[in-house]
């Protein structure tokens, strides 16, 4: 194998899993390389990033490497198409990308999550509760999905009967490369405008009858004196549902499948639930939810010696840089108790991941929780992964383990 015998945009180069050893060829012998956009045509190709610093410069200067120019996908859209994109705060570029993540932040910091977790503990027992006397699942839809989608959700406002709908809308926005869930790139504009109709009445909703929900939050709040334009609140919403549910459902599969295939670092957790914080992170480390984001480049630049010009695509590899040999030791070993750990899997800078701590909550409750309650989950079947080259998602992923009863608080409270 050598640089170049991979297509990092062909989303069947992921089919199997994330080509690690790829990845670790070119943090060898070309850090940064070229790769060709066969598919679909015109397009220009792009930068591979796989190197730790190299991303970290990246993510820090966004003032050279733009978010806002051709959105953080690699395929860039035809312009016409750039004006919805842009008003999604992940494509924003400061001074504006600063504004709007104000307006969400406080509902995310350390002291109001961490408000949440007797509830989003409570959510968890039951989500289990409804799976443990059965003996088998799928993991992804019936545990993993569940708890990220029924908190966002409740976070937003949006009425119970709802979240399947949103579920599946989520589905088809994040599988557009998965003729499971998408048929063509119509298919994701189709599910990206319900999306924005069912905002707008959660929306005007909020306006009518305002709540103790980020809904309410954003419809009252301002920009520069002005209220937040209704685009600009839908594509809140669009962002919120789809990145709030979609990669914590990915990470706890993937910490669940970890688990399994480990035992020996599974026993160390049930012997020592006092490691779980330190196993999301390495959870977290090994399996990234999202594989890249992309940014242009604003002006003629180089890393490690190679000339970047304006205009011309850059993509960071977040599976790649989580395993550079120069800040993590023995990168490929998944170790629970692994020390320091700093990942990137939230990123860095400007676009941090709004949601990281909230994301850390609920794994690290719903680990605490199957390892307590369902201590010998297995695997049952064949992993079933998304095909996609942007999300490292899972699709199904069948498990068994001894049945148990619910426990008798809630089994009391339901009969």
């Amino acid at each position: 194998m050598k640089p170049g015998d991979i297509d990092l945009n062909d989303p069947d180069s992921f089919r199997d899993g994330v080509p690690h050893d790829y990845f670790k060829l070119l943090r060898t012998e070309a850090p940064v390389s070229w790769n060709e956009e066969r598919e679909p045509p015109g397009q220009p190709g792009f930068w591979v990033i796989t190197k730790y610093d190299d991303l970290k410069f990246i993510s820090r200067n966004p003032d050279l490497f733009s978010s806002t120019i051709g959105g953080t996908s690699i395929f860039t859209p035809p312009e016409e198409d750039m004006m919805g994109l842009r008003a999604l705060m992940l494509n924003m570029d400061p001074p504006q990308h600063v504004k709007y993540r104000a307006l969400v932040n406080r509902g995310f910091t350390p002291r109001m999550i961490q408000k949440l977790e007797p509830h989003i503990r409570d959510m968890t027992r039951q989500i289990i509760d409804r799976v443990a006397e059965r003996g088998e699942c799928d993991f992804v839809a019936d545990i993993a999905a569940e708890l990220p989608l029924q908190v966002i959700c409740e976070m937003m406002g949006v009425p119970l009967e709802d979240r399947k709908y949103i579920y599946d809308l989520s589905n088809l926005m994040i599988g557009f490369d998965d003729p499971e869930f998408q048929h063509s790139r119509e298919d994701g504009k189709r599910a990206g405008t319900e999306m924005f109709l069912y905002a707008a009445k959660l929306g005007e909703r909020a306006r009518q009858h305002p709540a103790d929900d980020l809904a309410t939050v954003l419809v009252s709040a301002d920009v520069d004196g002005e209220k937040l334009p209704e685009l600009e609140f839908n594509s809140f919403f669009l962002l919120l549902m789809v990145a709030g549910n979609e990669t914590t459902r990915t990470v706890t599969t993937h910490g669940m499948r970890l688990l399994m295939e480990h035992p020996e670092q599974r026993a160390r957790l049930l012997a020592n639930p006092s490691l779980i914080p330190s196993a999301v992170e390495e959870i977290l480390r090994v399996s990234p939810p999202v594989n890249y984001f992309r940014r242009t480049a604003t002006r003629d630049t180089e890393i490690r010696g190679v000339k970047i010009s304006a205009g011309q695509k850059v993509a960071m590899w977040y599976p790649s840089v989580n395993r550079d040999e120069d800040i993590f030791p023995d990168g490929d070993r998944f170790d629970v108790a692994r020390s320091p750990n700093e990942h990137l899997s939230f990123g860095i800078g400007e676009h941090f991941c709004l949601g990281a701590n909230l994301a850390r909550l609920e794994l690290k409750v719903v680990f605490e929780e199957l390892l307590r309650r369902l201590p010998d989950i297995e695997l049952a079947g064949p992993v079933r992964r998304l095909r996609s080259n942007f999300i490292n998602g899972v699709k199904e992923m069948r498990v068994r383990f001894t049945p148990r009863p619910a426990e008798p608080a809630r089994r009391a409270a339901a009969s």
